[in-house]
């Protein structure tokens, strides 16, 4: 997986547009309908059971150009939360009991909003979690980031395909293992990942190529051993993450030709158990312009909550939203495959 420098945008890539990546994936020949594959197992039309996730997606701003990334994000992206939208976002999350408060991007940190959400969601009683590339650790402009989270006790969870450089430089950029190394000691020093500190570290292993990710425990398990070993590190779970067929990694299967063969993966994996247990059946995703969504793939393919309910966080209405029904499309083949994959790891 050779490493890109630049955004599909500003590479001018056909697949910059939403409707061109939908229309490759209908047209693909070993996949059949989503929507029909979901009444077959009983889950067409498929609704949401409550809202227990509010994630918000803070822009498309990143330090990192990684190869299999779904959002495009990069260091020439430019579209980002404002303050007026997250102020919309913080009054909309007051209005609920909505537990967790899933802060993503790009890097959403980068974002000038990211440190007020954090302490207004937490000053909700919210728990908030940070989704890190963990390089961004180490600007020199977020060098008081880390004992920021800390203090907030906001949970991270990191990107770390894996836990050596080949493999991981090989799909976010020369030399970013190195520096993922040195921010997970940062936040080890201060305590995070380190058992009864309450500061929670996760990280998330997605595969290096067009397969599956391997059984959530075992892999876990290897992470665990081979990163104290080698580099002294510790964390409190590792989640896997199924690579989506959208945006670069949807760019990555094209150019080398296995597009067609991932999406019979996926098909063939079809998983009855972890179509029930999707994340969009619980989660509310915001786009960094405050559009409503049913997940983060839905909302990089641009396609918003059902029009029957409200689509703009300035329209937030927690009772018509709670149970509506899901928009789903053949890039949904990746949350149902195995043992399903979600914001949080494995369903099953």
């Amino acid at each position: 997986m050779a490493e890109t420098k630049l955004s599909l945008k500003a590479r001018r890539s056909p697949l910059t547009s939403e409707r061109e990546q939908i229309r490759i994936l209908s047209r693909t020949d070993r996949c059949s309908p989503f929507e029909e594959r979901m009444r077959q197992a009983g889950f067409d039309p498929l609704y949401a059971t409550g809202i227990s996730v509010f994630q918000m997606n803070l822009g498309k701003l990143c330090n990192q150009t990684c190869r299999h990334c779904h959002v495009d994000a990069a260091p020439d992206r430019r579209e980002v939360m404002t303050q007026e939208t997250a102020a919309r976002c913080i009054e909309a999350l007051a209005q609920t009991d909505i537990p967790t408060v899933d802060i993503t991007g790009g890097a959403p940190e980068l974002n000038p909003q990211f440190r007020w959400i954090v302490a207004q969601a937490r000053a909700l009683g919210r728990q908030v979690i940070d989704r890190c590339n963990l390089s961004v650790l180490l600007l020199p402009s977020q060098s008081d980031l880390a004992p920021f989270l800390a203090g907030h006790r906001v949970e991270i969870i990191a990107s770390l395909p894996y836990y050596r450089s080949a493999q991981t430089d090989a799909q976010r950029g020369e030399g970013i293992f190195e520096k993922s190394i040195a921010a997970l000691r940062l936040l080890n020093q201060i305590g995070y990942g380190v058992e009864g500190s309450g500061l929670i570290l996760n990280l998330v292993h997605n595969p290096v190529g067009a397969f599956l990710p391997p059984k959530q425990k075992a892999i876990e398990g290897q992470f665990r051993r081979e990163l104290e070993h080698r580099y002294g590190i510790v964390f409190n779970h590792l989640y896997t993450i199924t690579n989506m067929p959208i945006s670069r990694f949807l760019e990555f299967l094209i150019e080398t030709g296995n597009l067609e063969s991932y999406m019979e993966r996926l098909v063939n994996a079809f998983n009855p158990a972890a179509a029930a247990g999707v994340m969009c059946r619980y989660t509310l995703s915001v786009g960094w312009d405050g559009t409503l969504y049913d997940c983060d793939f839905n909302q990089m393919l641009n396609l918003p909550v059902s029009d029957l309910t409200p689509r703009h966080i300035s329209d937030f209405n927690p009772a018509a939203l709670v149970h509506r029904r899901i928009v789903t499309g053949n890039h949904c083949y990746g949350c149902t495959a195995g043992a399903g994959s979600s914001c949080g790891g494995a369903v099953t």
